[in-house]
């Protein structure tokens, strides 16, 4: 069953370490207050200028996850264990791709759950004295693009206690396994999903067309500090639903066009087609 589950665990490509930044943690909860802070360089004139970081007091809280199933012994006994393989390797599969419910589920609440600054991560944030907005609206299946060139990606995962699988299998040590002649098998872990910068995310709800796509990709690349100077940003992935997917193939990933005609956003992004975004 160990095999079985470990063989399956070390089989699933996961998507999300493309789009979250893994965060490992040592407590309960993570604070990360110095998200508010863009780093910079300047000329140095005279001292050194101290830039505090802002306390905006975003938190990321551990969330405990499990599952477990009972096998009894006399399967075990009879030698049945190639009935019971595949559960074990599902169970493999559900405790690797776990990291990528977490981090897509939340995507999907973008719109409306807030970002360090107070407002949906999806939303309009005031830089100074303007507002920004990342964001087109609509009403159609949600599509994002997403820098994920930084060290610090437009999500975070954080991670306080990898999957881990226990086995409660020996008569002699377990009274649980005694009194019921039963065998339990499951994985837990601690961990939890949250925003990063919103600066590195913009999310539409407009159709999927060459024209919102380069609308959102340009005010991505527009986007400047609360000085006005500029902050570098290039979308690098665009991420879509299962329904979006050939749709996103055609844009950015066909070398012409359904005329025929060379497609100058050939390469622009990466596809990521994810299966939670449905």
């Amino acid at each position: 069953f160990n095999a079985a589950y470990q063989r399956a665990f070390a089989a699933v490509e996961p998507q999300w370490s493309a789009i979250a930044t893994e965060v490992k943690s040592t407590t309960g909860e993570n604070e990360y207050g110095w998200l508010g802070a863009w780093p910079r360089l300047r000329e140095w004139l005279g001292d050194r200028v101290v830039n505090n970081i802002a306390a905006h007091g975003y938190t990321i809280k551990n969330r405990k996850f499990e599952s477990t199933v009972g096998v009894p012994a006399d399967k075990i006994e009879d030698d049945q264990f190639g009935v019971y393989a595949p559960l074990f390797e599902e169970m493999g599969r559900a405790a690797a791709a776990h990291p990528d419910e977490l981090v897509f589920d939340l995507i999907k609440t973008g719109f409306e759950q807030l970002a360090y600054d107070k407002v949906a991560f999806f939303g309009d944030h005031k830089v100074g004295k303007k507002t920004v907005k990342n964001y087109q609206a609509g009403d159609k299946a949600p599509w994002y693009l997403l820098d994920c060139s930084r060290a610090l990606k437009p999500f975070i995962y954080q991670n306080r206690r990898p999957a881990r699988f226990v086995r409660k299998d020996d008569p002699n040590k377990s009274d649980r396994v005694f009194e019921t002649d039963e065998f339990r098998y499951g994985v837990d872990c601690r961990s939890n999903a949250g925003f990063g910068f919103w600066q590195m995310a913009f999310g539409s709800k407009a159709d999927l067309t060459r024209e919102n796509l380069r609308e959102a990709f340009s005010a991505m690349s527009a986007q400047e500090d609360d000085k006005g100077k500029k902050l570098a940003i290039r979308a690098t992935h665009l991420l879509v639903p299962p329904g979006l997917e050939f749709a996103a193939r055609d844009l950015v990933m066909a070398s012409v066009n359904a005329a025929g005609a060379t497609n100058t956003d050939f390469n622009l992004v990466k596809v990521i087609a994810s299966p939670y975004l449905g």
